[in-house]
């Protein structure tokens, strides 16, 4: 019987034309039970793309065809791209305008400004004469919640390369009693406005960023403060409806229970 010889092949041929099959061929010894030596060849499918209404031809000589050409290493040595020297200057920083990172500076002390007066409504709250303890509780969650957004905002100052800047915050008024009113539906009426001016802030810095085509910047205050903003709104002008309708009589004591539970 004639005996038929592989030759010895590169282990990896890929196919240079569309269409065609890449074969591994793996050259190991063999007997086919006649002392006759031959090679084991093993198939795999094709790397190559088929053809979809295209004249495009896949090749294996590594020219860039279609797409975004990358060159990293001739791109990084722009400008825009080279990190300063300076360890003055950030690292990160990456087109985020001044007037971006000035606003959010504002941002930073409109939260705490927020956080200061709510923090003075409930120590007032918290005297043993007014002994509202479920609206001291309430105003301290909301001084608390104040300082975490004013926080959440440095953070993010200092992931895109600012610098924060804390600006001074005025005194707090520490009284809250009204002769009409009374103290409970003043201090709840006055917490509604201060929400609305927040958002108010909020929304003009969302505008900075579109104005300054930041939409990562823009991202961030739609995704971690607008809705939570429009929705402490909704729920502080419940319960200054809830206030008017008690009066500023026994009716408070009540209300002063719910916030407890």
């Amino acid at each position: 019987m004639a005996a038929t010889f592989l030759s010895p092949v590169p282990a990896f041929s890929l196919a240079a034309k569309q269409g065609d099959t890449a074969r591994v061929l793996i050259t190991s010894p063999t007997s086919d039970g006649h002392g006759i030596s031959c090679s084991s060849v093993s198939a795999f499918p094709s790397a190559s793309r088929k053809k979809r209404n295209t004249s495009l031809v896949v090749s294996a000589t590594g020219e860039t065809l279609t797409g975004v050409v990358f060159q990293p290493f001739e791109e990084v040595k722009k400008e825009v791209f080279v990190v300063p020297n300076s360890p003055q200057v950030s690292f990160a920083r990456q087109y985020f305008v001044d007037e971006c990172e000035a606003a959010i500076n504002e941002q930073i002390n409109v939260e705490y400004t927020a956080s200061y007066v709510y923090h003075a409504m409930f120590a007032y709250f918290d005297r043993d004469n007014i002994a509202l303890k479920g609206l001291a509780k309430f105003f301290k969650e909301s001084s608390e919640e104040e300082r975490e957004h004013a926080e959440k905002l440095m953070e993010y100052q200092n992931i895109r390369g600012g610098k924060v800047v804390l600006h001074s915050i005025l005194t707090s008024p520490s009284e809250f009693e009204h002769v009409e009113k009374g103290d409970a539906l003043y201090a709840m009426e006055l917490a509604l406005s201060l929400e609305k001016l927040t958002n108010e802030k909020l929304l003009s810095l969302h505008k900075v960023a579109d104005e300054n085509n930041d939409p990562q910047m823009a991202d961030f205050v739609e995704s971690e403060f607008l809705t939570e903003q429009v929705e402490s709104i909704k729920k502080i002008a419940e319960y200054v409806a809830q206030l008017r309708m008690v009066g500023k009589g026994h009716g408070v004591w009540h209300f002063d229970q719910m916030l407890l539970n």
